[in-house]
Formats: structure tokens, C-alpha cells, sequence
């Protein structure tokens, strides 16, 4: 399950309950829960809450069994917004067989992750 909060372009953020139902359901239905941030310096009005830091205060079970992909930039209400852009992900609860995946998948990249 995807999650963009806040939204782009209003900067719509959603309420801390919102997010944990939507955490309660990818635990029970044992779905990934993707969370694309990236634009939580751009809010208009409300406050931003972030899905990692609610999937952690929630506890257990679900703090340690949701699988969570919590992804932000650096190039988004920081610096670079119109050139140069930059961002990173967190993987958070994968097993060890799911990372070694995913760092394979980045090693093998045709292009460089620098400026060409």
C-alpha cells in the first residue's frame, strides 16, 4: 500500500489516526506499506506527522512485523527543487533475504548516481 503524505501539490496532510488504521491494516492483511514524505516541508496548513514515527509508537506487534518503505529527498522543499535531485529510502522490518534483493537490484543500475 502506497501512502503520499502530505500530498503534492496541496499539502495535504492526514490526521495521525488515519495513519494508524492504514498501519493496522497492512498488519492484518500482511501488505507493505510504502510511504513516499518527501514533500513535508511543503504544508500549507495542519501538521505533519510522519507514518515511520507513528508505526513505532504504535508498538508491537506492529512496530516490529509491518513492512515499511519510508522514502524522503533532499531535493524537495530543500535545495534543488527545479535542477538537481537527490532522495534515499529506509527499509524498515525486511527480512535478511528481501534486503540482499534490493541491494542487488541497486548494484546492477546501468547508469552511475552521479552527475553526469
Amino acid at each position: 500500500m502506497c501512502v503520499i503524505n502530505p500530498g503534492n501539490p496541496t499539502g495535504q496532510v492526514l490526521k495521525k489516526e488515519c495513519l494508524e488504521q492504514v498501519i493496522k491494516i497492512c498488519w492484518e492483511e500482511n501488505i507493505m506499506l510504502m510511504a513516499d514524505e518527501v514533500y513535508q516541508t511543503n504544508i500549507y496548513s495542519g501538521e505533519f506527522v510522519s507514518i515511520r514515527k507513528t508505526l513505532h509508537e504504535l508498538g508491537e506487534p506492529y512496530a516490529s512485523e509491518v513492512e515499511l518503505v519510508s522514502m524522503h529527498s533532499c531535493s524537495k522543499g530543500l535545495l534543488g527543487e527545479c535542477g538537481l535531485r537527490g532522495g534515499y529510502f529506509e527499509a524498515h522490518n525486511f527480512s535478511e533475504k528481501a534486503s540482499e534483493v534490493l541491494y542487488k537490484l541497486k548494484s546492477i543500475n546501468l547508469c552511475s548516481n552521479t552527475i553526469g
